[in-house]
Order: C-alpha cells, then sequence, then structure tokens
C-alpha cells in the first residue's frame, strides 16, 4: 500500500522544486495539491492558455514547456491535452527532470515507449497519474483480496459513466476513462490482461468513440468486462469483485466498500434458492481513513523522486494499460479478440 508521507519522508529530505505544465481543469487541482504536501514547493506555472482558473497567485505563467525547464525545477507535472504528452515528457526527460504526466501516459503505444524509455535511459522517475489506484475504496478492496477475504476472484466488473466533458477533444472515451478501469483492474488483481473483447459506438457525433464495453480476461484467469460511457446523465464510478465468499462494490466517487456475504443459512423457500445459486448472507460497509486521492498519489510521486518506498504508477505500468486500451479499440474496430 501507499506510505503516508508522515510515514515516509525524512525530516531532512531536500524540498523539491515543482514545475506545472497546464493549469486547465485537471491542472488546477494539481496546483492546488503541490502547495499543500509536505516537501515540495510549487515554483513555476506554464500554459500558453493562460490562467483560467486564476490559481498561479503569486507565480508568473510561462508560455510553453522550455520556459519551465529555464525556471529551473526537480520535478514536474504535464497535465496538458493527450498528444501534448510526449513532446514535453521528453523535453523534461532530457533535462533531467522527473515527471509525472496526466494518464493515459501517450496518444499512442509507440510515443508512450518512446516516453517510457527516455526516462529509464536517463534514470529519472518516469510516472502516469493513474490516480484511482490512489482511491481509498480501491486500496482497501486490494488489501482484503491480498488477504484472501474473498477467496478465489471469479470476476472484475466496472461501470463508469457520466455526461460528455467538453475539455477532452483529442482521445476517445476509451483512452480517456476506460484507461482507468484496465489500470485498476489489473492492479487490484495483480494480474496483467491477457485478452479483451470490445465493441465501441459514436453517438454524439464526433471522431472518437463516446462508448465502449469491453470483455476479457487476465492472466491468472479472472473475467473482467467494462462499461464506459460519455452518454449518461448520471454518473458512475463502480468496481464490482465477485469471489467464492461473496461480492465487494467499490464506489470510487464516495470512497465506500461494502461487501455482500454469501449465506450461510440454508434457504427454506426452494425456488429462490434454486434460482440465486446461493443465499443472501450478511452486508458490511466498512470503515477506513478516505483521504484524497491526488494528494497520496502526489505524496508517491514525490516518495519516488527521494528513493523511498512507493506505489507509484510507473511509465512501464501505463504503457501496459494504453497498450490494453489500443487493443480494445483494434478488437471493436475488427471484430475479434486481441491477445497480449
Amino acid at each position: 500500500m501507499v506510505i503516508p508521507a508522515s510515514a515516509a519522508r525524512p525530516a531532512d529530505a531536500p524540498i523539491l522544486r515543482a514545475g506545472l505544465l497546464g493549469v486547465g481543469m485537471m491542472g488546477r487541482h494539481h496546483a492546488r495539491v503541490l502547495r499543500e504536501i509536505d516537501g515540495v514547493r510549487l515554483t513555476a506555472i506554464a500554459d500558453p492558455g493562460g490562467d483560467p482558473h486564476g490559481v498561479a497567485g503569486d507565480l508568473d505563467v510561462l508560455p510553453d514547456i522550455e520556459a519551465l525547464i529555464e525556471s529551473g525545477i526537480d520535478i514536474a507535472v504535464v497535465a496538458v491535452p493527450t498528444r501534448f504528452h510526449e513532446d514535453a515528457a521528453l523535453k523534461l526527460a532530457a533535462a533531467g527532470v522527473h515527471t509525472l504526466v496526466e494518464k493515459p501516459i501517450a496518444d499512442s503505444t509507440a510515443a508512450g515507449r518512446r516516453m517510457a524509455d527516455a526516462f529509464a535511459s536517463q534514470g529519472l522517475v518516469g510516472a502516469v497519474g493513474h490516480v484511482e489506484r490512489f482511491n481509498p475504496a480501491l486500496q482497501e478492496l486490494r488489501r482484503r483480496l491480498e488477504a484472501g477475504d474473498v477467496g478465489e476472484v471469479y470476476q472484475i466488473a466496472t461501470r463508469r459513466q457520466s455526461t460528455f466533458p467538453l475539455r477532452i477533444a483529442d482521445v476517445g472515451v476509451a483512452k480517456d476513462l476506460a484507461s482507468h478501469d484496465i489500470d485498476l483492474t489489473a492492479w487490484v488483481a495483480q494480474s496483467d490482461y491477457a485478452s479483451v473483447f470490445a465493441q465501441t459506438s459514436f453517438r454524439s457525433g464526433r471522431e472518437h468513440e463516446d462508448m465502449i464495453a469491453v470483455s476479457g480476461r487476465l492472466a491468472n484467469g479472472i473475467i473482467v468486462n467494462h462499461l464506459v460511457n460519455w452518454l449518461s446523465p448520471m454518473k458512475e464510478r463502480v468496481t464490482v469483485v465477485t469471489g467464492d465468499r461473496g461480492t465487494y462494490i467499490a464506489d470510487t466517487a464516495t470512497g465506500d466498500l461494502t461487501f455482500y456475504a454469501n449465506g450461510t443459512i440454508p434457504l427454506e423457500w426452494e425456488s429462490v434458492s434454486t434460482f440465486r445459486g446461493v443465499s443472501e448472507g450478511d452486508v458490511t460497509r466498512f470503515s477506513f481513513a478516505k483521504r484524497e486521492p491526488l494528494r497520496v498519489e502526489h505524496e508517491a510521486f514525490r516518495d519516488a523522486v527521494l528513493g523511498l518506498p512507493s506505489e507509484v504508477v510507473t511509465m512501464e505500468q501505463g504503457l501496459h494499460t494504453l497498450q490494453v486500451v489500443e487493443g480494445a479499440l483494434q478488437s471493436a474496430a475488427t471484430g475479434h479478440s486481441v491477445a497480449f
């Protein structure tokens, strides 16, 4: 699990000078957290579009990535549209700056490969902002699955539905949202994907898909299903894990984790018992600490830069997620499943 900042960072560790590229809808939250966490000082902001949310404070808004690098920074956060990730990341790697790039890692696996290789060759920390891994409900879920609380895991199903975000123009719902579910599923199950089959839909008049349904199997045999769309007036962020002792439901919008146990009391109503296959048992909603996922993610990135134990999402992991997403899109285009 991620080690809290108070337990991980030595008092004599250096203060890291942070630069932020992009202060849009997501970047504004990065700016806030970078100012809040211990051991990091936000010293520079760059955005060619200015500061629409007024988060710069007393900092000048620099025009581009070159100016951000010239300001003298130790770490950087890249929160610009996906198609600009590679250019910014390669320049930061060449300058020796540890970097956290928002998800997905890039707009293509080829670009993601170049990014991962660049940071590895320089001995730098390259990370990807798959923030759902740091959601308290999913961290608690992974801990309980690892402890064997649900027994053998049979299936993991996710639902991620909401209205269309006008700020997303360069990728479809698969790379923008389904990447969350693919990453968190592999992380929770501690297994890579073995195969996927997918179908997509284009309903909003854009060149990119706005709905995708993915089914597949992990290397450890778990069946997975993901329903993702930008076509629902209802916002839903749910992960369902079914095993031989019951079912966990993690709601990452609220950070809640609930367990529906298989019953141990035989049902006397024979027709109901036959239909359900298992009987209903106790339902438990767990109580645990709920820290802001973005803050925990930044602390993990900071700790990785300092050489401390960390569960930061590496660029290699982010690249694998993108490979699965592109495999799903390939499957949807060809009508055939894709193996990895």
